[in-house]
């Protein structure tokens, strides 16, 4: 096919930003406890290099499936790339996740190898031993910036010893000719679980080429250039990491800052001090930044955009980017769309809360429940059309139904979300569907209840869903986290909600929570909330 990926492969992307990269910074690493490390492109090379050795040493080769269940670092990312140049098929996984929640996703991605850290290696290796699950074993690395990855013996355990640091290890010590697994770019690279914050997490089965077309489109986007030095603390399993920071990037040759976690009282400070010039941003990193003490010169820094992904109020909106001296780039997307498909443009006029126009690549339009196309501010669902396994995703894992619900017979993708546009052109998010409260005939958004409890001073973040209602099919549950030391009552709750909302929005239960469940992602988990 050709488009601007052909046949390029996430592994030879690389290679090309190797070649032409040579000396340039290419990742910078903070982690929470040790000593921030840097690499150029060539230094990482020869980890990728040495994690290739490893990995093709014990057999792993085109279509193995290998989970990768690593905190942000270096070793997620040699890993990553590693085994996309084997021409493996990547499944990364968050942290949080219990032994039944690890056993269901084995069992259902068929995965064969886990490359796990220390962390999270002990349960790894008891659902392997007590399930039979990875037939194959744990590797272990510690993420700690040493080297971990070792070529084995034929009597060494699969697991890497995590008490010795490895010398170099070379590529005519890989186990057969790499390039005979002949890698395309149609070839899947990673199943990429979605968030799961309503309903189960469904495998998104992401190509090399999804995987090259969303370095070009995040060059676009951002408009990237070799100097650009990409700072994110957004976790490494996730699309907002690999899609947008990670191969944007690669694709730019530019430099990449990658935090073990986010830290409130630490991101500003951190943002200036590594001279980011793109910083990615949530909704609960804007709010939790805004409450950290004012900082002399927190306008002095480098940052020229910030990547955002809905949703936050005007207040917020506002006080953050006077307090910051930045501009937020709001957009909308999902992993199914590989990137975010609407998005405000890199140059030139914005509309909050307009979430931006169609991006390049792509056509988007809203359609009613027959799916007819709607006009100008009509509410209805988002529509994208693509090119299925290369600018949208291929398929969801050993789900055929449910593919064929998202794809329909039209070429259009069904995205199941809720939005409309104006008169020229601008589109407006309104809610995910699954978010979608159904109370005595009314659609309510959860999403729009949340955004003015959020609002009030004493609370910090909140979330609410529907709950049965043996009248109304359902009712409004809010469970609300305070600020430190707030007290606030129903009654309050209630009384501040009926003078923003219409009488049927107001929640019928107020639930007072001192923590959310969370993804691996931060998203509050809702299918944990009752």
């Amino acid at each position: 096919m050709a488009d601007i990926v052909a046949s390029t492969t996430l592994g030879s992307a690389w290679d090309a930003a190797v070649r032409l990269g040579g000396d340039r910074p290419w990742l910078v690493y903070l982690p929470v406890h040790g000593e921030r490390m840097e690499y150029t492109y060539a230094q990482f090379n020869v980890r990728v290099t040495r994690a290739l050795a490893c990995f093709s040493a014990r057999g792993i080769t085109k279509g193995t499936v290998v989970a990768i269940q690593l905190r942000n670092s270096p070793e997620f990312i040699a890993t990553l790339l590693a085994l996309a140049k084997l021409g493996a098929v990547s499944v990364p996984l968050g942290l949080g996740l219990t032994a039944a929640e690890l056993l269901s996703l084995y069992l259902r991605c068929q995965a064969e190898w886990a490359v796990v850290d220390l962390e999270t290696a002990e349960m790894n290796e008891a659902v392997h031993a007590e399930y039979g699950v990875l037939p194959g074993g744990v590797i272990r690395t510690h993420c700690d910036g040493t080297e971990q990855f070792e070529v084995p013996s034929q009597d060494q355990p699969s697991e890497v010893s995590p008490n010795q640091v490895h010398g170099d290890v070379s590529a005519n010590q890989v186990h057969g000719d790499v390039s005979a697994n002949q890698v395309r770019s149609d070839d899947v690279a990673e199943v990429m679980y979605t968030s799961g914050t309503t309903a189960e997490p469904k495998g998104v089965l992401v190509t090399h080429a999804n995987m090259v077309y969303s370095g070009h489109y995040a060059t676009w986007q951002c408009s990237l250039r070799p100097y650009d030095r990409i700072f994110t603390t957004m976790p490494a399993c996730h699309s907002n990491f690999q899609l947008v920071a990670l191969t944007g990037a690669i694709v730019a040759g530019s430099a990449l800052v990658l935090c073990e976690h986010y830290s409130a009282h630490r991101f500003w400070h951190d943002v200036q001090e590594e001279h980011a010039t793109v910083i990615q941003l949530t909704a609960m990193m804007v709010r939790t930044m805004l409450m950290q003490p004012v900082v002399v010169h927190e306008k002095r820094h480098t940052v020229r955009e910030c990547l955002y992904f809905m949703p936050l109020s005007n207040e917020d909106k506002t006080a953050f980017e006077q307090r910051f001296g930045v501009r937020l780039m709001n957009s909308y997307g999902s992993t199914e769309t590989i990137c975010w498909v609407v998005t405000d443009p890199p140059q030139g006029e914005r509309r909050w809360p307009s979430v931006g126009r169609a991006g390049l690549g792509y056509d988007v339009a809203i359609v009613d429940a027959a799916g007819n196309p709607l006009g100008p501010r009509q509410a209805g669902e988002f529509w994208v059309r693509g090119v299925r396994g290369r600018t949208l995703m291929a398929g969801y894992l050993d789900d055929p139904e449910a593919t064929a619900a998202a794809f329909g017979q039209d070429g259009w993708m069904h995205t199941s979300d809720t939005g409309f546009y104006d008169e020229d052109g601008w589109f407006y998010f309104l809610d995910r569907s699954r978010n979608v409260i159904k109370r005595a005939g009314q659609n309510i958004s959860a999403s729009e209840v949340e955004a003015v409890l959020n609002s009030h001073p004493l609370i910090q973040e909140a979330a609410v869903i529907g709950v049965p209602d043996p009248v109304r099919d359902e009712a409004i549950k809010a469970f609300i986290q305070l600020m430190p030391d707030a007290d606030l009552s129903t009654d309050q709750v209630d009384a501040y909600c009926r003078a923003q909302l219409a009488p049927y929005k107001v929640p019928q239960f107020v639930e007072f929570v001192t923590e959310f469940p969370r993804t691996s992602s931060m998203k509050i988990e809702k299918r944990s909330l009752n």
